[in-house]
């Protein structure tokens, strides 16, 4: 593909924190209301069958920006960062005259002026740096192009600000901007994540709908789980305020929506929803109640398909005017290669790119082709002193050829093997019976960079 300038679509990729595979309408039952976002489905394409980098935060959001499943990957922990040799994404689209800009949650950067998001190929960049920043709604300080700036707003206990807000208009202001070239955003929310928090407006209407048990987090002087430390405010209806920082998001992608309608630049924006990996249950997070993983089989540190089996919302008209659901099975690793097709980008002509991704840019159509057979790959290493991650030397594998998903917890453990086409929540482990499937499979995980 070789587009002329004119016909390169703006991108914008928007990316909820820890939001469950079915705690969007459009992908199930759940009892939280998500218009826009079932609007944008219904008028684009749902794909049923995506997955994120990773399972925590920092090795998903590695692969997202690199094009990089776990297999090139140098570092599958949750202390992951990006390196000054890395190229990302929006390197990628810089080479064909994009403007580029970060809203939101970062992380993934710990030198600032050598992997910053400034230096990571964004123009702009609005929002949390560290990724302990991330874990608080209402902050009190934010990032701005490199420098930090005060957030008055929630200062002495005050709830003022919430940062998804904050995102979604600086996003909105930028889109608003004059642009001579098409424009890339990244936004990128640190929400459903704990802390649990919310403007009343959200959770207001859910305040009756569920019962409820009160998270004490460190109110009564001793932690009241593992995550206390992290969100030590207690949260009085903790299944409410899940619900209405869903329904919270989902009202401030409806204004990106109106937004681009606005300004007559809706047609040609590509805009992508998805999320960086599987539900929460911290701080008061309940994703068993909400069946938030539903049909699939655990949540966040799992790699089992609640752990990295995400939604992936693609909406843009101007390619895509018959609406459909489509299975095809995809990750996060292939999103630069697919950017890249879209702008026009030849990755052999950008210096050190290094990328295992497809491009799914035939599957974005009104005819959409397939894509080569190939085997998905995940690898969480964990770490010590971290409840986000667990104990120094365990290590998760997983894979996925077809309808065939492979899963070994720890590298002394035995294979599991399902057919995800019958039975998508993992349930029957077919590793006794098939054997050639599970010797293929242990030849990967033994050797995954081979």
């Amino acid at each position: 593909m070789n587009p002329t300038f004119a016909e390169r679509p703006n991108i914008i990729f928007i990316m909820a924190d820890d939001l469950g595979f079915n705690q969007i309408g459009c992908y199930g039952d759940t009892p939280i209301k998500t218009p826009n976002l079932d609007r944008l489905a219904a008028n684009g394409i749902r794909f049923t069958q995506a997955y994120a980098g990773n399972t925590v935060c920092s090795p998903s959001r590695v692969s997202l920006f690199t094009g990089r499943d776990s297999r090139l990957m140098h570092d599958n922990s949750n202390k992951v960062q990006l390196r000054d040799i890395d190229v990302t994404m929006a390197h990628v689209l810089k080479h064909a005259g994009y403007d580029t800009a970060l809203f939101g949650k970062y992380s993934i950067g710990s030198q600032m002026g050598v992997t910053d998001p400034l230096a990571m190929g964004f123009d702009t960049w609005y929002g949390m740096y560290s990724i302990l920043e991330g874990h608080r709604q209402y902050p009190h300080l934010l990032w701005r192009d490199g420098k930090k700036i005060r957030i008055e707003a929630n200062e002495g206990g005050k709830q003022g600000a919430y940062a998804q807000e904050l995102f979604t208009n600086e996003a909105i202001q930028y889109i608003q901007q004059d642009h001579s070239n098409p424009f890339f955003v990244l936004l990128a929310y640190s929400s459903p994540h704990a802390e649990l928090a919310a403007p009343s407006e959200f959770v207001e209407p859910y305040k009756k709908a569920f019962s409820e048990t009160r998270y004490d987090g460190m109110s009564g002087g001793t932690p009241s789980d593992k995550y206390a430390w992290y969100y030590p405010t207690p949260v009085e209806r903790p299944r409410a305020t899940m619900a209405g920082m869903v329904t919270a998001l989902d009202a401030y992608v409806g204004r990106i929506v109106e937004t681009l309608v606005s300004i007559d630049e809706a047609e040609n924006t590509l805009i992508v929803f998805t999320s960086d990996n599987g539900p929460h249950d911290e701080g008061g997070g309940d994703p068993t109640f909400f069946r938030a993983s539903k049909p699939y089989k655990g949540m966040k540190r799992d790699l089992y398909d609640g752990g990295i089996h995400v939604p992936m919302i693609v909406h843009w008209p101007a390619a895509i005017s018959m609406p459909r659901v489509d299975d095809t099975p995809w990750a996060f690793a292939d999103v630069l290669p697919t950017f890249a097709e879209i702008a026009g980008v030849p990755l052999e002509t950008v210096p050190r790119v290094q990328t295992n991704g497809v491009s799914v840019m035939p599957r974005l159509s009104d005819q959409p082709q397939p894509l080569p057979d190939r085997t998905l790959y995940w690898e969480f290493g964990k770490q010590a002193g971290d409840p986000n991650s667990g104990v120094v030397g365990e290590i998760y594998q997983a894979a996925r050829r077809g309808k065939w998903k492979a899963v070994r917890y720890d590298v002394d453990g035995p294979i599991e093997l399902y057919d995800l086409g019958s039975d998508p929540g993992e349930t029957k482990d077919l590793a006794a019976s098939e054997h050639r499937l599970r010797e293929e499979f242990t030849a990967l995980f033994e050797n995954p960079k081979d």
